[in-house]
């Protein structure tokens, strides 16, 4: 069994990992659900983030499976907005890949004829396809593609079995904030950070991206910073202090969720604001800071809702194909 996977989680394909650490958060998820299906079976990585060779593109015509591993990376121009490096060229030579909770980025007007080529070429039609939220279904149905299934993020899909009973209900004393460098609003961002630093005695701050810690710095925020790594992050949310997430960054929401801690994610985009239509996450817009108010004062009842018949229905098409082990 060969399984290829183009993976946002790399920034190149010496496997040099993504600059955002978001991209490392979909990663292991994607790296679950592989293993889930497939066993011990370790995919070729090339990364959706720099343009392939043609060395690469021979192993791909080679591989059993090719999946295309979660983050926003489908667009309605994506010869303009290149989060997945393909070419008109790769894309029919790829043929068949399999979306894996991938997303659309922005709210946009109609897919462009390059893209719809790209997509139809690169994308199989007879597998089910998992992408993250409702508009992105709707964006692939658009333009053809009726095998797509709304399984919502990969990352959210431990969240099946999750027992919202022992999550806290009332706020912390301890506050761990993300920004997001590539979405900064000085104005907004500073009202929140005042908000948290009114109802916090200590506020944490973890940079998800490359540039976050500069953004925040740029602020004078005063907040006691982690490392720019995923280790740091993980290490705070085992033996650090019970604390409540809030902040712009999705995925950095969503990971401190899953270890029970109370998670309210700020709107900055599409992304967050579909997640919560489909599955209740907790969301707030960016301007209301009174919703901010409430939610830190509480008491807040998780009941976050996961689809799972859509991602049984993803997954059951590879029980048949796996070969565990190999």
């Amino acid at each position: 069994m060969k399984l290829c996977l183009f993976d946002p989680g790399i920034e190149d394909n010496q496997g040099t990992p993504s600059s955002n650490l978001g991209d490392l958060i979909i990663q292991a998820a994607v790296n679950r659900e592989l293993r889930r299906s497939f066993g011990t079976v370790e995919p070729l990585r090339i990364s959706t983030q720099t343009r392939m060779v043609t060395e690469l593109m021979n192993r791909v015509r080679l591989s059993d499976h090719l999946f295309v591993g979660g983050t926003n990376l489908l667009s309605a121009k994506m010869r303009e907005y290149k989060q997945w490096q393909i070419t008109m060229a790769d894309a029919w030579r790829i043929g068949r890949a399999v979306l894996l909770g991938v997303g659309w980025w922005q709210y946009q007007a109609a897919t462009d004829w390059f893209t719809r080529l790209v997509l139809c070429g690169a994308l199989s039609w007879k597998m089910q396809h998992s992408v993250r939220d409702e508009y992105t279904l709707k964006r692939l149905n658009a333009i053809g593609f009726k095998n797509v299934i709304n399984t919502g993020c990969p990352t959210m899909w431990p969240l099946l079995d999750f027992d919202f009973t022992k999550m806290p209900a009332t706020k912390a004393d301890t506050a761990l904030l993300m920004l997001t460098d590539y979405a900064p609003n000085p104005e907004l961002d500073t009202k929140l950070y005042k908000v948290i630093k009114a109802n916090y005695h200590t506020v944490f701050f973890w940079p998800q991206g490359r540039r976050d810690m500069e953004y925040v710095k740029d602020l004078n925020f005063q907040v006691s910073a982690l490392e720019h790594s995923f280790n740091a992050l993980n290490e705070f949310l085992q033996s650090g202090p019970r604390f409540d997430y809030i902040g712009t960054r999705l995925h950095g929401g969503v990971h401190c969720l899953l270890t029970g801690k109370r998670s309210l994610v700020i709107e900055v985009d599409n992304r967050a604001k579909e997640i919560a239509c489909d599955t209740g996450f907790p969301t707030a817009a960016r301007n209301d800071l009174e919703a901010v108010r409430r939610w830190i004062a509480g008491p807040v009842r998780f009941n976050i809702k996961m689809n799972r018949s859509a991602i049984d229905r993803w997954r059951a098409q590879f029980k048949s194909k796996a070969t565990v082990g190999n």
